[in-house]
């Protein structure tokens, strides 16, 4: 029983290292970010979403506005820092009123002063590697494009951006892309 505790714990570690050192050689170094990479994955019905993305802080940058130094308002945004966020279904759901297939797909934003356009993009790789920012975005690639409101009345200050799920039902949640005071929401549903 120790022996094969052993061994599944030292598997577990070598895939670790391995991802770790995977992705320190993706971006080319294996030094800290300043923006932290994070995911968070929620069950609705069978189907599992999960979001991976960075965490900028805001240390007094502006942002969400016309002119801002972090995603300013009007422009496609990364939904995040570093590598363009990703948002993986592993079965079809229904995203902001949208029918979206099972899949993995890019999840970009354009932030306004009270909506949002709220994008799920294909284009995972672009020459051969996985997307950074925003960069090289095409909208000719967009699966779907769907609006959402931008709520900033009484919503906590987030220094981190910050992606969760919350109104979590046994066939639908709300996807929420929460920094500074502003919050988006984003109902995602199954059959």
């Amino acid at each position: 029983m120790k022996k094969q505790l052993y061994v599944s714990l030292t598997l577990v570690l070598a895939v670790f290292v391995g991802i770790q050192s995977a992705t320190a050689q993706e971006r080319g170094n294996s030094e800290p970010r300043v923006s932290p990479n994070a995911s968070v994955s929620q069950t609705i019905g069978t189907t599992v979403a999960t979001v991976t993305y960075g965490r900028p802080a805001i240390k007094g940058r502006t942002y969400f506005e016309k002119g801002a130094q972090l995603a300013p308002a009007g422009s496609v945004w990364r939904t995040g820092a570093n590598e363009a966020t990703t948002i993986t279904f592993t079965e079809d759901v229904n995203f902001g009123g949208e029918a979206v297939e099972a899949g993995t797909y890019l999840l970009f934003t354009i932030p306004g002063e009270d909506s949002w356009t709220i994008i799920l993009n294909n284009q995972l790789m672009t020459d051969g590697r996985p997307t950074w920012g925003a960069f090289t975005y095409d909208e000719s690639q967009d699966e779907v494009r769907v609006m959402a409101a931008a709520v900033s009345n009484d919503t906590p200050m987030m220094e981190w951006f910050t992606v969760y799920f919350d109104t979590l039902s046994e066939d639908m949640a709300h996807l929420n892309l929460h920094w500074g005071s502003t919050k988006v929401a984003v109902p995602v549903s199954v059959k």
